[in-house]
């Protein structure tokens, strides 16, 4: 578990505070599926130690240091599990529905909403699942899927649920290419979660090639290399758009605070321009088109 000191509010509480200091190395390896190379959840190396703290995880213009604690591997999710063994996951995207939640965690509990400080949502990294699934639109680089930074002064209304510890592999496997952070989530009034919960943030592209893919560029290929992706974290894509339609759905239904949120604190990759802009302009005409019949279920907010 490493702790990563970034530049936030002095507002937002510590996390973790008993474990900031706590490190390990252990590794975890996950395989995609019997043909796929591992990836592997590791510690990074000291050569990249200065890249976790780099522009990738750093806030714009803050002034007071506080812990943000990474997970690192499987031991690192199970140190802050419940009592009763469940582990909380903060969803910001697609898992602000709780068809997708349950279509992905079955067994879930205590689904509710929640909010996060000090962290927005931008579109800034590309999704294989979308290319695989044909909803990608290349020629127009509307291929982006959502991650989280850190940034102060945002606030996210998100989502909260808890799944069995058991779970806690398959989720590493399928979010491989995200940075995972242990976060406390507050209630809509402001009351801190009592445990922390797993957060999918923006990770970068010599990470994921150097830890997850331990250096292999075949690894890389896999998962990215064989739909002709070469970067993987940019700012010249634009948010897919069965996806998107799919996300502000799911915000809607969770009433008009979530649903105003998501339009007016989401980003596209230039951090500039808001979801609800992008619908007005460049994105217009996305709520009204319907996704593939075979995924209509999937993704209907």
């Amino acid at each position: 578990m490493n702790t990563i000191f970034l530049p936030l509010s002095p507002s937002l509480s510590p996390l973790l505070a008993s474990r900031a200091c706590f490190q390990r190395s252990t590794t975890l390896s996950v395989s995609h599926s019997s043909s796929t190379p591992f990836l592997s959840l590791s510690t990074p190396p000291p050569s990249l130690s200065s890249a976790m703290s780099s522009a990738t995880l750093q806030s714009h213009s803050l002034t007071n240091q506080q812990p943000l604690t990474e997970l690192n591997d499987e031991s690192d999710f199970e140190s802050i599990l419940s009592p009763d063994g469940y582990i909380s996951i903060c969803g910001f995207g697609s898992l602000l529905s709780e068809r997708s939640a349950r279509s992905t965690f079955p067994d879930l509990l205590n689904f509710r909403t929640a909010k996060l400080n000090d962290f927005r949502r931008v579109f800034a990294h590309v999704a294989p699942v979308f290319f695989e699934r044909g909803i990608a639109k290349p020629e127009t680089m509307e291929i982006s899927s959502l991650s989280v930074e850190p940034f102060e002064g945002e606030t996210l209304v998100v989502t909260v649920f808890e799944i069995k510890k058991s779970e806690i592999p398959a989720f590493i496997k399928r979010e491989v290419e995200f940075r995972f952070l242990a976060i406390r989530p507050e209630t809509l009034d402001g009351e801190s979660f009592d445990y922390p919960a797993v957060l999918c943030a923006r990770y970068s592209d010599e990470e994921f090639l150097n830890i997850r893919c331990k250096g292999s560029k075949e690894m890389y290929f896999q998962q990215y290399g064989r739909w002709n992706i070469d970067k993987i974290w940019r700012d010249d894509v634009l948010p897919c758009r069965v996806y998107l339609r799919h996300c502000v759905l799911a915000a809607n239904n969770l009433g008009d605070t979530a649903y105003n949120n998501f339009l007016d604190h989401t980003y596209l990759a230039d951090r500039k321009t808001t979801i609800r802009e992008h619908l007005a302009t460049t994105g217009s005409g996305i709520m009204e088109e319907e996704p593939p019949e075979s995924l209509k279920y999937r993704y209907g907010g």
